[in-house]
């Protein structure tokens, strides 16, 4: 989910956030608790605590319904998030007044699993806090992600009319859209009067990406070509079971609300753009913000759950840079070909038999490819997992209307918990030059199974751990075991091509090299080119890829480090359990203590893993005794 879907719906009583949110808690369990923590007489403290988690989660997703159509709810699918100062405030409050109700609980009556519970939820509402005071410091807006193409996204992607309601709270969004640019517009300003501003370039990018989404009907040319937004609700209008005469009055309410209210709000946030733009140096660097050194660490801590500061984080990079260039070139050498790695980097990116076609034949072809990888793996899946998702996955193309400034090449979109939407893998096909026929796998098994899809879908599909654990995202966990998705297939002889080995190693040194450059732009001082330059220099990328990896590393600081960091926490744990446990180490076991917890700050994850093996040494030696 985008870190920029912020919370919505003013500060409420825990009752009334509760009802909004559509609590499922048994009458018992609601009785339970209060929100000051004075429990009824008689109640367990268990009973108590998972009272208190289930309102905790349920109160914090009732100020988002953003985040609750992430989860399929649709209770205030009419409704935007509340981006106001204002609000802000109260959800630091409000964070505060969780985090006290959980220290009021009694550790040592809980179980274990209600221990662990209550230090993850204090953890991740203590980094919410601490995070506040670096509120300013998120770019709220950037070519990468935000509201100017999340609108959108939001309508086309989750919004579902299956009723005459569901069609009025879709138009009613539209009309709401006025008044979230203008706090949109208001956190900008804020943010400008600290010299707090994105780099240049980033405005061009997301000032086009605003263009598009009021470009055709209603706003320009003929009712044949329609705007993204009214050709969405075109489509789904069309498959109501309801009169055509009702149809089409919807159908004009949506393109009045387009007109006189969704059209002029992305006007104006275009013209404020346009002016922040004329202030805004051309380079970034979290260095040039106000304290940027001290916050670029608090986002290292955030991003990779470790206590890792820059300068080890870069040392580290360069490490695995060399380690990596080593395989690369053993495997170069064995392709019996005549010259240097860089020479090979060269043909890679210059062999056109190792691309796709620009066409839309070579598009789908791509699509294909990795849908035939993903099924090729998902029937290996029982070799490797007790665990395996119900959860249905598709693979997609990006949407016209935002492939140009999408984040990376390829992403996963979670599925509804409820299974009424499916996890979605999807491809950018814009430029298919940035889409080599050997990266395909990496990206497939990265993205789908068994990485993200797997990952999250478990989580999702717990029914042992609260509601805010199958939430729960750290980017670390959650792109490290992406990252260790890809080479898990190369452990089973999926890579059988060498080109496809060479494309996973180029992703897993495309991630290292991300701890050089992110380090190097945000703490050591790096000029944009110089990043630029160093990613040409060490991997086998083009050069207009290249310029995007380090304009996303510029408005998303710390986030491209957790990818590795997590990666090599999961490796050093897979080889102490097998050294630990010789000969009774389960490849299986492992996996599914990894991602049966949901996910995990990685400290946390290293101490379930460390008595996941003390308990199998346990029963080995009792096994023995015997």
């Amino acid at each position: 989910m985008s870190a920029f879907f912020k919370s919505s719906i003013g500060l409420l009583g825990f009752a009334f956030a509760l009802t909004l949110a559509g609590c499922s808690l048994s009458e018992d369990r609601a009785k339970a608790v209060e929100l000051d923590g004075t429990p009824l007489v008689g109640a367990g403290e268990n009973l108590r605590a998972e009272a208190l988690f289930d309102q905790i989660y349920m109160a914090r997703l009732a100020r988002s319904p953003i985040e609750q159509a992430f989860e399929g709810n649709r209770d205030q699918q009419h409704l935007w998030d509340d981006l106001s100062e204002e609000f802000a405030l109260e959800t630091q409050q409000l964070n505060k007044g969780h985090l006290a109700a959980l220290q009021r609980l009694k550790a040592e009556r809980l179980s274990d699993a209600n221990q662990l519970n209550v230090r993850l939820y204090q953890q991740e509402l203590e980094t919410d806090i601490k995070a506040f005071q670096w509120s300013l410091h998120r770019y709220p807006i950037s070519h990468m992600s935000g509201l100017h193409t999340g609108v959108a996204t939001i309508l086309i992607r989750l919004h579902r009319i299956e009723s005459v309601e569901d069609a009025n709270a879709y138009i009613l969004r539209l009309r709401k859209v006025p008044e979230l640019f203008d706090q949109l517009i208001d956190g900008l300003n804020r943010r400008a009067e600290q010299n707090i501003f994105a780099p240049k370039f980033v405005y061009e990018n997301v000032i086009d990406s605003a263009q598009g989404i009021i470009k055709g009907y209603p706003f320009t040319g003929d009712s044949d070509d329609s705007s993204p937004l009214m050709a969405d609700i075109k489509r789904k209008l069309a498959q109501l079971d309801l009169a055509e005469e009702d149809k089409q009055a919807l159908e004009k309410a949506a393109e009045t609300a387009l007109l006189e209210f969704f059209g002029p709000a992305y006007r104006k946030l275009i013209a404020a753009l346009e002016t922040l733009q004329d202030q805004a140096d051309f380079e970034g660097g979290a260095w040039k913000l106000p304290q940027g050194k001290a916050f670029y660490q608090h986002a290292l801590r955030k991003m990779t759950t470790t206590e890792l500061d820059a300068d080890q984080i870069h040392r580290l990079g360069l490490s695995e840079v060399a380690r990596i260039h080593e395989e690369m070139r053993a495997l170069v050498a064995a392709s019996g070909f005549q010259g240097e790695l860089a020479e090979f980097f060269v043909a890679s990116k210059t062999n056109p038999e190792l691309f796709f076609p620009q066409t839309p034949a070579g598009k789908q072809a791509y699509i294909d490819a990795a849908e035939q990888a993903i099924s090729n793996m998902q029937q290996r899946l029982p070799q490797l997992f007790g665990l395996i998702p119900k959860a249905q996955l598709s693979v997609k193309a990006v949407e016209s209307f935002r492939e140009q400034g999408s984040v990376g090449s390829a992403y996963y979109q979670q599925g509804a918990p409820d299974g009424s939407r499916p996890g979605v893998f999807y491809v950018n096909t814009y430029d298919m030059s940035l889409m080599p026929k050997h990266t395909l796998q990496s990206f497939a098994y990265h993205e789908g199974i068994p990485g993200h899809h797997m990952q999250v879908s478990i989580a999702q599909e717990l029914t042992n751990v609260p509601k805010f654990r199958r939430a729960a995202s750290y980017v670390a966990y959650s792109e490290g075991w992406g990252l260790y998705a890809e080479l898990l297939p190369k452990e089973m002889g999926l890579y059988a091509d060498l080109y496809a080995d060479f494309g996973r190693l180029s992703a897993e040194l495309w991630r290292a090299c991300r701890l050089v450059v992110d380090t190097g732009l945000h703490d050591k001082q790096w000029g944009r080119e110089q990043a630029i330059q160093y990613l040409m220099d060490t991997t086998p990328t083009e050069h207009k890829a290249a310029v995007k990896a380090v304009d996303r590393y510029l408005v998303m600081p710390a986030q491209a480090t957790a990818y590795k960091i997590g990666m090599l926490k999961i490796l050093e744990l897979r080889q102490r359990a097998k050294e630990q446990l010789g000969d009774q180490f389960d490849l299986r076991g492992f996996h599914d203590v990894v991602l049966g917890n949901g996910a995990l700050p990685l400290n946390i994850l290293e101490e379930i893993v460390n008595q996941w093996i003390e308990n199998l040494r346990s029963k080995q030696e009792l096994a023995q005794d015997v």
